[in-house]
């Protein structure tokens, strides 16, 4: 039988990919902060893509009534129409800025631009503040090591040091390596870095967190006391809060013991995150749930997100006739990618509309009462409801938060698994605040166990085993029992 190469055409169904597609599944999954940013990109790079803005009135607030310039889709199925210019009359109307007076409430005597009453010290104190906060912690021991009387031949094993801290403010390699990087003794390595430990912040430059707390009672002039003694010779009985039996090791009352532990606390076990690079990320919701009246309105928070729509200049440049070919094909090109944005922002937002809306649907109990009234739920539970697949729920509840009557939480909060106790099912999210609950009403002399939380729940009839309780005391970040005890 001889083989050959033939065409045939066959007709058939398959599901791709589009370009559409992607750019939709994509939009679905990113957080705010990054979905802002994919717009602000695609606003640079497409300059068919406009910001739609909305024009106010003289009193500062939309014009309701006005109509948009250009037909536009919007990103929200919610969302006001954008508004008109404003009319020439209205322009007319407010008052012109007297540059005179400006001048004389922002400008010192100097010259310099600041704020009227504001002091030269003051300007010169908030200026030393910030920018202490951007210094990294090497750069600010190295502005300290510069100070002080070094040898050179001492700041280069000074650098050494001070560029092998983790972000706690611990030494991360051995005092041979760093002999051996800076070609010197270990002698010499002992000296710098006994010195750099007593540098602000007290306590960097260790190697472990029994030599920073050591240091920084030394430098407190607590060197030889009952706080020393108990972190240089029990450290592992105080972390186990075993005080009875650093009392008798050390042959004093219990008392003394408990005044030594109070101090101790006092100390930081991780002096160097004052100076982290890590920035803080504030959590902006999503959607906001408020109620009115009986019902619960959900509504999408676009405050500081772009809003686009087609610019009409380029929409025009297509119908000159006077632009064919390379330029007519480009626009085209632009022109089409903008509106599958504007699509796919805009189903992304009635996807976030809709899902919301079945889980506050689900979770009204929630909303009325609290956590510990959170009911089971489930992916397909929310996907069935809205007519969805569950990998798009999955998507749009990533990283988006919803700023509820019970504060803020994240969309995948709400889905939780469920506990099978005698009067139905609880949600394992409330069995946990529960748990949190009788934990922190506790006496801290006398710790509850995990056990004794297992008899109460079950007053409760939610029969749970031992070892699930100390699961999810662990998932909500609480040490066992002898770790939670105090002493008064």
């Amino acid at each position: 039988m001889g083989l050959e190469a033939k065409l045939v055409q066959k007709m058939g169904q398959s599901l791709l990919m589009t370009p559409q597609l992607q750019q939709a599944i994509k939009l679905l999954q990113l957080g705010r902060l990054e979905y802002k940013e994919a717009i602000e990109r695609e606003l640079l790079e497409n300059p068919a893509l406009e910001e739609a803005r909305d024009e106010v009135q003289a009193n500062g607030l939309p014009s309701p009534e006005s109509e948009p310039l250009e037909p536009t889709i919007l990103a929200t199925p919610n969302s006001p129409a954008a508004a008109d210019d404003i009319s020439e009359a209205n322009n007319d109307v407010q008052p012109k800025a007297d540059w005179d007076d400006f001048s004389d409430s922002f400008t010192d005597y100097q010259g310099s631009a600041s704020a009227k009453g504001s002091s030269e010290h003051e300007d010169r104190q908030y200026s030393e503040v910030a920018s202490n906060a951007a210094q990294t912690l090497e750069q600010h021991l190295m502005n300290q090591v510069r100070l002080h009387d070094f040898s050179e031949h001492d700041r280069v094993i000074a650098q050494h040091i001070t560029g092998n801290l983790d972000r706690d403010g611990y030494l991360e390699c051995s005092h041979e390596e760093i002999a051996l990087a800076s070609e010197c003794d270990v002698e010499d390595v002992f000296m710098v870095a006994d010195t750099l430990r007593f540098f602000e912040p007290v306590g960097t430059c260790t190697r472990s967190l029994q030599e920073c707390l050591v240091t920084q009672l030394e430098s407190r002039g607590l060197g030889d006391s009952l706080e020393s003694r108990v972190i240089k010779n029990h450290l592992d009985k105080l972390e186990k809060r075993k005080y009875d039996q650093i009392a008798k090791a050390e042959g004093v009352a219990l008392e003394e013991i408990g005044r030594a532990i109070r101090s101790i606390r006092t100390l930081d076990p991780k002096p160097g995150r004052a100076y982290s690079e890590e920035a803080t990320r504030y959590v902006v919701p999503d959607v906001y749930v408020q109620k009115i009246g009986n019902d619960y309105v959900i509504t999408l928070n676009e405050e500081g997100l772009p809003r686009l729509k087609i610019s009409p200049y380029y929409s025009n440049l297509m119908k000159d006739p006077a632009h064919a070919g390379v330029s007519k094909t480009y626009l085209t090109e632009r022109l089409r990618a903008a509106s599958w944005l504007i699509k796919s922002i805009q189903q992304r937002q009635q996807t976030i509309y809709r899902v919301t809306e079945s889980i506050m649907k689900f979770q009204r109990p929630f909303l009325e009462k609290g956590i510990e009234h959170l009911r089971p739920l489930v992916l397909k539970d929310v996907a069935d409801d809205i007519e969805m697949h569950e990998s798009t729920v999955s998507r749009i509840t990533t990283e988006k938060y919803v700023h509820t009557p019970q504060g803020i939480f994240e969309l995948k909060f709400f889905f939780t698994s469920g506990i099978k106790t005698s009067s139905g099912d609880i949600s394992s999210s409330s069995v946990k605040e529960k748990i949190k609950t009788i934990i922190a009403a506790e006496p801290s002399s006398n710790p509850i166990s995990d056990q004794q939380i297992v008899d109460l729940l079950k007053a409760e009839k939610i029969d749970i085993a031992r070892r699930t309780v100390a699961k999810y005391r662990e998932s909500l970040g609480i040490s066992s029992s002898s770790q939670r005890k105090k002493i008064l």
